[in-house]
């Protein structure tokens, strides 16, 4: 299998992006439902391209750093669209929104560094991901419920349990390099 189809992959979602924000807004019938469809295609296609990655050995330093980066990219254009049509309330999106933009940020920071280094992906983060993901359809499907609320309140708890853990390894890989 050729070294760039991850790649390629990821690269494709971020193309999904501008497409989930225009369906969203856009007057035809369904909108949410069809935005929320290439949301989840964008969720499908991570999980290929992470798949070929690990199993052909196909990993690069340029998907650990573009795959996260089209993650929350993705995640942001959500919460953005969402808390605007009132779906999340706006101190969800605060909480996560910050978080997003201080791991894309130290996430530069390391890789055009001195230390050209990118910290992976962990299991807090890919349960954060999962909840959220849950979260946005319950909220598509079930707006105002109160398993919304739970599920919106649980995925700010574990967005900031990922944070810390990738704050945690970010002060490490920074302190090995001023070292």
């Amino acid at each position: 299998m050729p070294r760039y189809v991850p790649n390629m992959i990821t690269t494709l979602r971020f193309f999904l992006v501008p497409l989930y924000v225009i369906v969203f807004y856009s007057d035809i019938e369904n909108s949410l439902i069809y935005a929320i469809l290439i949301f989840a295609l964008a969720g499908i296609t991570d999980m290929i391209d992470g798949t070929i990655a690990r199993k052909y050995d196909l990993i690069t330093k340029l998907g650990t750093v573009l795959d996260p980066l089209a993650d929350k990219t993705m995640q942001l254009a959500v919460l953005i669209t969402f808390t605007t049509k009132g779906y999340i309330p706006l101190w969800a999106i605060i909480i996560i929104g910050i978080k997003e933009i201080l791991m894309i940020i130290g996430g530069l920071i390391l890789y055009y560094g001195k230390s050209d280094a990118v910290i992976p992906s962990n299991r807090y983060g890919k349960f954060a991901t999962v909840v959220f993901y849950l979260t946005i359809f319950s909220v598509a499907y079930a707006n105002e419920s109160i398993i919304s609320l739970i599920l919106i309140s649980l995925t700010v708890i574990f967005t900031l349990i990922a944070f810390i853990n990738y704050f945690i390894g970010f002060t490490k890989v920074n302190k090995i390099n001023k070292d």
